[in-house]
């Protein structure tokens, strides 16, 4: 694929490394996408410049060409779906921005992936995942029980957890103001047992571990502390509470089943998550068949 000639024609003469730059910006500045997914299209869109070095040569044949070759390498089909929304992504940026004479990537087909539910733990295991955080010491088992507690009382994602600051928490009134996808914010509540649990932590044991920092949640050396030790701190209770393979996803999944199957509305749940869509809760929650049967039968007046 020969590289473009060095015209005054941006469209023609733009170079996919040098434009990548200006696309993440354009991604972190004006459409508010989280580091984690401009990093992402980033990564992606490099491995692209790679076979598609230049705009002359960004066509829908070299963009199917290029996904065909990640398939035959064995990619999975959400590394495959990832890819292509980057692609579409960034061609959308460079017609508008002028590189591209038009959208070439608009009819690339996105592959469907499969939506595979994580584990969900019956009401009575996660009481007792609550209680068995497998730490280092007090110190430690204070911070890793709030942290169980605060992210099944909400249902947060990791990254929000990581995210909060002193003052996100306002305890005297159980509410937390989280940070979510696309740095939209909204206020969880929880209740008594996470407001204990958060309680003990800030008081008697944060104090003792925190270095120069407003996390809520730090780790050993003081800082905030990094996704990988919550989802270690999860893993190892799951472990002895019998539930392997509970993952902080499971334990959120968990908080929104459990809502919804006592008496919840599915658009409160979908607040409480941060889903800009219903369907997504719709899908993530997995209310059972006959749960659904069993409302309809008690709420329809022809039932």
């Amino acid at each position: 694929m020969s590289g473009a000639s060095g015209s005054g024609e941006r469209h023609v003469g733009g170079q996919l490394d040098e434009a990548i730059e200006d696309f993440a910006e354009y991604q972190r500045i004006v459409r508010g996408r989280s580091d984690a997914t401009v990093r992402g299209y980033c990564s992606d869109l490099r491995l692209l410049a790679t076979e598609v070095p230049d705009f002359s040569a960004f066509t829908l044949n070299s963009l199917r060409e290029w996904l065909a070759h990640a398939v035959s390498e064995g990619k999975s089909r959400s590394t495959l779906a990832r890819r292509t929304a980057a692609v579409r992504a960034f061609s959308t940026w460079a017609a508008r921005e002028g590189y591209l004479k038009t959208d070439v990537a608009q009819r690339l087909a996105t592959p469907k992936v499969g939506k595979h539910l994580p584990t969900v733990m019956s009401p009575s295991a996660a009481g007792e995942l609550m209680g068995n955080a497998v730490s280092a010491d007090e110190i430690h088992f204070l911070r890793d029980s709030a942290m169980l507690e605060f992210l099944y009382a909400t249902g947060v994602r990791v990254a929000e957890l990581v995210g909060l600051n002193i003052g996100d928490i306002d305890v005297s009134r159980r509410t937390a103001r989280v940070t979510g996808k696309g740095n939209k914010q909204r206020v969880v509540p929880f209740g008594d047992a996470a407001h204990d649990a958060l309680c003990a932590w800030l008081e008697t044991g944060r104090p003792q571990l925190a270095g120069d920092t407003e996390a809520v949640f730090v780790g050993t050396r003081g800082g905030r502390i990094d996704p990988r030790q919550v989802r270690r701190v999860v893993e190892r209770a799951a472990q002895v509470t019998g539930t392997p393979g509970l993952t902080p996803h499971g334990l959120r999944h968990s908080a929104a089943t459990h809502l919804l199957e006592g008496g919840a509305d599915l658009r409160i749940v979908q607040e409480l998550l941060g889903h800009s869509s219903l369907q997504t809760t719709q899908v993530y929650t997995h209310v059972s068949a006959q749960r659904l049967k069993d409302v309809y039968a008690r709420a329809h007046p022809r039932a």
